[in-house]
């Protein structure tokens, strides 16, 4: 990242929550597939009215870490959380900043959506701050199950930041290799409402969890058939809705390549067209890319919406020993394709 970028994200950070600009609202889609004999598969989509500028970045153990700076200005100097990396990681880069979406090597999974109505509440000393970007890479970092996750969570609070005036209202999805889920949310005045169940599949923005599934159960598909009305449009509910349908329906895979094929095939139908109108007139949130994560056999598979091409890479593969560098690849070729573990380099990051 360049020095006038850096600049940007520091002087951004500590703007007070009044100042900032208002965006339109976001979307994302997480499908979690915990019920078929072959793997633990979970998919997302990354909708954004601004490029995330997304990098996928390896992170081997042993990496020092401090949840009071972002983007390399201090915005919390009361407690701080600190910490070393238990854990390597293959994460998806937000502006060079944070971590929106990944997996470690234990095969326990983060991603952090779009939630208008997140409000981490007042600054509690007794708790460690984490700007919101570093979220899920304490996850990742610090936890092998999504058991572990919840308890090292409580020791922290996140941190509100913001980026060319969008703010990090985000919540957080987490799964692991054994197929369990969790959902986080921080509602009005910091309230922290953990949803924690393996039948907890899909997510999308807001309104708050709960919400989405007292929704959800006043559908019944038991009986679909092609003929079987479901909701079509680009809002998050209607989204949920029609994610959580087709997921239920998933024939069982043969192999690795039908389960991911299936669980981007999900996240391709949920996904939004570019142009498609959103609460504002004329305002854009289309997919920018989509990814699907093998929990079971750690590997990652990526897709930019405005490229032909899948990408995987194999997790298992990297040096994630302490010391080991940390590798990057940006995704934002047209001649990248197939298996690209071998085509990551040395770089670093600001995180």
């Amino acid at each position: 990242m360049n020095t006038t970028r850096r600049a940007l994200l520091g002087s951004l950070a500590l703007l007070a929550p009044t100042t900032l600009l208002t965006r339109p609202a976001t979307a994302c889609t997480r499908i979690l597939w915990n019920t078929n004999n072959l793997a633990v598969l979970v998919g997302r989509t990354m909708d954004f009215p601004i490029s995330t500028e997304p990098v996928l970045t390896v992170l081997p153990r042993g990496i020092a870490r401090d949840g009071g700076l972002f983007a390399g200005t201090r915005i919390d100097a009361t407690n701080p959380a600190r910490w070393t990396s238990k854990y390597g990681s293959l994460v998806t880069s937000v502006f060079g900043a944070g971590t929106a979406d990944g997996m470690n090597e234990k095969g326990l999974a983060m991603h952090m959506l779009y939630f208008i109505p997140a409000d981490f509440g007042p600054r509690d000393p007794t708790k460690s701050g984490l700007q919101a970007g570093l979220w899920g890479q304490y996850v990742l970092d610090t936890s092998a199950t999504v058991a572990d996750a919840i308890a090292n969570l409580d020791k922290v609070q996140p941190l509100m930041v913001a980026h060319e005036g969008v703010k990090a209202t985000v919540h957080l999805a987490i799964e692991d290799a054994t197929g369990d889920s969790a959902i986080i949310e921080y509602t009005a005045g910091g309230k922290k409402t953990i949803y924690h169940s393996r039948d907890y599949h899909i997510m999308t923005n807001d309104p708050s969890y709960d919400q989405q599934l007292a929704h959800r159960a006043t559908f019944n598909f038991d009986n679909a058939t092609r003929q079987t009305p479901i909701p079509g449009n680009t809002d998050a509910k209607d989204r949920f809705i029609r994610a959580d349908y087709y997921r239920q329906w998933l024939p069982e895979p043969n192999n690795e390549r039908e389960a991911i094929a299936a669980i981007l095939a999900i996240a391709r139908n949920v996904s939004v067209p570019f142009g498609a109108p959103n609460r504002e007139p004329g305002s854009l949130y289309n997919t920018e890319y989509r990814t699907a994560l093998d929990l079971t056999n750690k590997r990652y598979y990526f897709e930019l919406s405005t490229a032909p091409n899948l990408l995987w890479m194999d997790l298992t593969k990297f040096n994630l020993h302490p010391g080991s560098p940390v590798l990057l690849l940006n995704p934002n070729s047209i001649t990248l394709v197939g298996d690209v573990t071998s085509k990551f380099k040395p770089g670093k990051v600001i995180y």
